[in-house]
This record gives C-alpha cells, structure tokens and sequence, in this order.
C-alpha cells in the first residue's frame, strides 16, 4: 500500500465546471500488474470551512483492472451548539469525466456509506456497474458541512487486476400495470431504499405499498439512478413502478418523477448558478415531471431556493404533517391567489411519505390521481393536471364536486364556466375521517368550516358561493386539534375547483 498526502489542500486546481467551482486535488497514479494482484493507495487531507461544493480525487486507472474499490472515512471532532460540523459526502465518475451532465456518472452514495466497489458484473448499491477502463476516473467529494477546525479525511483506492466479468444487461418494469381504466389511483412518489441512504430493499417497499393500499409508487433515489434496473421483479399488474431520482442539491431538492428508465440528472449546481433550468428540461425531455420537494424543510440545503417556474406539481405534504408542511400549504395557496389574479397557469400539489427506513410509513401520505388507466403516462398527465387529492392512507376517500347553472359541474382540478353570480354548490363526500373538521378554502381564505364528521368517518359537507365571491374552493379535511405534531392536521386535502369563466 502506497500513500498520498493532499495536506492542507495540497497540489489542487480551482476550476469552473459550468455549475459551482469544484476543487480538482493531485491525481493517484496505478502501475498495471498481473493478473490476481490488488494494489491499493491511500490518500490523506483536510478540507477547510467554505470549501467547494465538489472536491475530486483524480485516479490513473490502468489497463487490466477488474475492480474498483473506494473506502474513506473523516473526523468528526465535537463543535459548539448551534454548529455544523463535518459531514463529507462521496461517489465517482469514470473515465468519461466530470462534465456537468455528462456520461462519465457511476455512483453516488452520499453520507450513507463508507466504501463501494465497481465491477462489470455488481456494484455496491447506489453505484452503476459497468467495466473498469483505463483512464483517468474521478472520485467526488462532497462537503457537505464543515466544522470550524476544518474536515480531516483519509481515502483508500484499491484496485483489483485481473479479467472483468460479464456486463449485466438492465431490465427495467413496465409503463403499463392493470389498471382499472378511468379510475382514482393512489400513489407515493418519494421513496428511498438501500440504492441510497434507505434501509429498505425495493422488494420491502413494494410489500409496504401493496399493504398501504398503493397502485403506483416512483423510485427516486438521492442523485442516483442506480436503482433503476432493480424493480421489475417488485412491479406487478397491482402495482406501477414508476422511475426517477430524488435530485439533491445544495439549495434544495426536486423529484423527477417517472423518467425514462436510466436517466440520470445531474444536481451538482445552486440557485447562483442560474443551472436548473437545463435540468429540469432534461427531466421533461425524458418524460419525467419536475416537482420540488419538501419546499420548506429546515435541514441544510433543503430549503428550496429555485423558485417555481419549472415546477410540474410541488410535493406540499412530506410524510408525517409538521410545520414546515403548514407553511408549505399556506405558501402554495398564496401561488393558487396569483394564478388567479394574473391569468397565469397554476401549480397542483401533492404528498410524498419520504420514506426511508422503520418507522417511516410508505402511503403516508399518499397522493390519489384520477386517470384514465393504471400507466406512467395516464398517472403523470393526472398530476400535471391536479386532478388528485392527498390523503393521510388509503382508508380516506373523497369526492369532491362544485355544481351550478343548467346541471353544470366540475370536480377537483377543474373549472365550473358559469357567470360570476351563478349560484354554485360545493359538495365533499368522505368516508374514513372520525372526528375531522372540514374547511372550504378559496383565495379569500376558510370561509366555511364544517362540525367534525362522526365517529363512524363518513359524511357529506356542502356549501353555496358564486364565482364572484370565490375564484377557487379546495378542501382541508383537519384532526381535532389535540391529534398530531401540529394543531388540526392535515387528514386529507385536494387541489381547487376554479369557479367562473376566466
């Protein structure tokens, strides 16, 4: 074993890669050797506080190699409260390099783990297998945050010679399940397993979801595709597989939902960088909805900073409901006010359970779609539409309809086009919600809440408007105020009707 020392930052280049400046140190060099030889080389530095986004790790792979294996470990020395301190995050990038977008992607775990390999045949989860080519691959460094007495990490490149073994050929599950045809399907659309930093395996998730009641679910891994070709065998005519990534920056985090199978979406770029856009029409260019996650969630680099131009729907309600969801519905309501007063398309919600291990609760909560069948197509084009509801599980159902004029009516996501006096009745009809209140929401505000709903869960709410008081009317169905994290929490709530002709 051979050691390298980068120091204090030692034998580095700052350069622009067309997203954040990424920090490139001195290259790990390999000489070939025989076949059954391993050969490691163990690199050593320290990154201070304000570091790049991205630091690399050049390594001069040589001809021959049948694997690639990575293990780092850092310090974490104790930091005042109220400070950050080391956390250092890891993939890789072959021969094909490091170029914003490019081809030259092969894995990306994170924080979640402390060593991968890479082989033609496997690779360690979160991580692409493919052959070992001579060239100069990359190893990626994210710090993530660092303490003020800076972050001390230590690197071990270990490479083994001999043949590669037979490349894997993908196999990725169908766009199409057996649907019910025009029907109301339920989904969660932001889940994690071992791919990333879950601990489930993709067929415990899709046991979870059949149990919670789910039709669809979406794979959508922090950064990496590599779960991709790992869920045929979970999907099935009860259950849609849906692909994507959960794409994890340093100014938030966006789920591409429902992608073509192997796309992969770069993250390595912030708000400054003025970068999303390209993304999020890669996303669209490979069929997938762009839908920013957890917009308000308060731990570092969650927050979303890149605002809403480029969104297909926004993930409102994020597991269980907290306060940062409260503030997340009021801000999506103030978005549906000004869609309203300037004439401008409107954003739909949804809800995500963001399940990663026990206890989280895949289905909770869970995003209900109305489409016109059981595919990838069908379900996206019901979301982009808003025509679905959230709902805490799958034993709430609703249905929720505004009427008036000459035996016109309009359910959730769409518009009643009468004149703005027509008298307008809203109609909620719920089952499976004991003891919750319901509120008629429009962009004056709740201008009508209801008793709570018997024991029993089930009822129906109705209320009388006209296009001129109300432009919109959405539902809230909320607990009694003593149940949950939150007073009144969210049990269920659905996109608008839009009353009037405009």
């Amino acid at each position: 074993m051979c050691e390298d020392h980068h120091g204090g930052l030692g034998r580095r280049a700052l350069l622009a890669t067309g997203a954040a400046a990424a920090l490139t140190l001195g290259s790990v060099s390999f000489a070939a050797a025989a076949d059954g030889e391993r050969e490691s080389r163990t690199v050593r530095g320290t990154l201070p506080p304000g570091s790049p986004d991205f630091v690399y790790v050049p390594v001069e792979v040589p001809a021959g190699v049948r694997e690639l294996r990575v293990a780092y470990t850092y310090d974490r020395p104790a930091v005042p409260s109220g400070t950050t301190g080391n956390a250092l995050d890891i993939g890789i990038f072959d021969d094909r390099g490091t170029e914003l977008g490019g081809r030259g992607f092969r894995g990306w775990s994170g924080g979640a783990r402390s060593e991968f390999f890479i082989r033609a045949d496997e690779a360690t989860p979160g991580y692409l297998p493919g052959p070992v080519r001579e060239g100069t691959w990359h190893i990626a460094l994210g710090p993530y945050t660092v303490a003020p007495q800076g972050l001390s990490y230590e690197i071990t490149i270990t490479l083994a010679y001999g043949e590669p073994g037979e490349a894997v050929r993908p196999v990725y599950p169908p766009d199409r399940a057996g649907g019910r045809g025009r029907a109301w399907y339920r989904g969660d659309c932001h889940l994690h397993s071992w791919y990333s930093d879950g601990r489930r395996t993709p067929a415990e998730i899709g046991a979870l979801a059949r149990a919670a009641g789910l039709d669809f679910i979406n794979s959508s891994e922090h950064n990496t595709h590599a779960a991709h070709a790992h869920w045929a065998d979970v999907a099935g005519d009860d259950l849609l597989v849906m692909l994507g990534e959960e794409v994890t920056t340093r100014n938030g985090h966006v789920v591409a939902l429902g992608t073509d199978p192997g796309t992969f979406v770069d993250w390595r770029y912030r708000a400054r960088d003025n970068r999303f856009g390209r993304f999020a029409h890669r996303i669209r260019r490979a069929g997938g909805l762009v839908v920013p996650a957890h917009p308000h969630a308060t731990c570092v680099g969650c927050n979303w900073k890149f605002g809403f131009g480029e969104a297909d729907a926004i993930e409102v309600w994020n597991g269980p409901y907290t306060p940062d969801d409260e503030v997340t519905l009021a801000d999506w309501d103030s978005m549906l006010v000004a869609s309203v007063r300037d004439g401008h398309d409107w954003i739909p919600a949804m809800g995500s359970s963001d399940a990663h291990r026990d206890p989280d609760t895949v289905g909770h909560p869970q995003t209900v779609v109305l489409a016109d069948d059981l595919t990838r197509q069908a379900i996206q084009e019901g979301i982009r539409a808003g025509r679905s509801y959230v709902a805490e599980s799958a034993k709430l159902d609703l249905a929720f309809r505004a009427s008036g004029g000459r035996g016109d009516h309009a359910g959730i996501g769409e518009r009643l086009r009468v004149d703005r006096d027509t008298p307008v009745t809203v109609r909620l009809e719920v089952t499976g919600a004991p003891r919750c209140t319901v509120r008629f929401v429009t962009d004056q505000g709740v201008l009508h809440t209801s008793a709570p709903l018997p024991v029993s869960g089930s009822g129906a709410v109705e209320w009388r408007t006209t296009p001129s008081y109300a432009a919109y009317v959405r539902a809230e169905l909320r607990h009694e105020a003593a149940a949950g994290p939150v007073p009144g929490a969210l049990a269920a709530f659905t996109n608008p009707i839009f009353l009037g002709r405009q």
